[in-house]
């Protein structure tokens, strides 16, 4: 629940550093953990932003108990860690409403398809509910926000314009994420003996 609450609490964070009020992290049994807000910026680079500060805290409060667990030899914070790197590295999937969905807005909406495609191959590889809940929301969002671009208006246009180096930007956080928890998950992997 505190990796949870710190992952939640780097997008308020983000969210407010861009002017708009967000509320405190809402737990969702089962599901994990929302917050409200009445935008996530004035534009795809906001949104990057405030998507990608989830997964920058959380990747941080991870490898804070892991290391920990690492330096005490504690099997239970080295698998609390793999779980918040595991955890957030799923939530990269770029795919919306997962937080790399968010990235994509700035870096490349096409991945979305990608994404929705990924977890659709997931829903058949390993089915759960959770999962299924999870595809549903993506692919409503991904119809919604696919057919506002397919007949844009002028401010949607302005809202999906990033500049080359802001993409470039996004894409190396999002790439370095990735790397770092998959580094992360590898040295605290715990194997099991049962």
């Amino acid at each position: 629940m505190a990796l949870l609450f710190v992952h939640e609490m780097g997008h308020v964070v983000a969210l407010r550093r861009e002017g708009i009020k967000a509320s405190a992290p809402m737990f969702v049994p089962f599901l994990g953990a929302v917050i409200a807000a009445r935008s996530l910026g004035d534009n795809a680079l906001a949104e990057a932003r405030v998507g990608l500060a989830g997964p920058v805290f959380g990747t941080a409060a991870a490898a804070v108990v892991a290391v920990i667990g690492l330096a005490t030899h504690s099997g239970l914070l080295e698998a609390l860690g793999y779980i918040g790197f595991l955890l957030n590295l799923f939530n990269l999937l770029p795919v919306v409403p997962l937080d790399g969905g968010r990235a994509m807005a700035a870096m490349a909406p096409w991945m979305w398809f990608v994404g929705f495609g990924t977890i659709v191959a997931l829903d058949f590889i390993e089915p759960n509910p959770i999962l299924l809940i999870i595809t549903l929301f993506a692919g409503f969002e991904l119809y919604r926000r696919w057919e506002r671009r397919r007949n844009p208006t002028a401010a949607q246009l302005a809202y999906y314009r990033v500049a080359p180096r802001a993409r470039l930007a996004v894409g190396a956080v999002y790439v370095g994420l990735i790397v770092l928890l998959a580094l992360g998950m590898h040295a605290t992997y715990v194997h099991r003996t049962i």
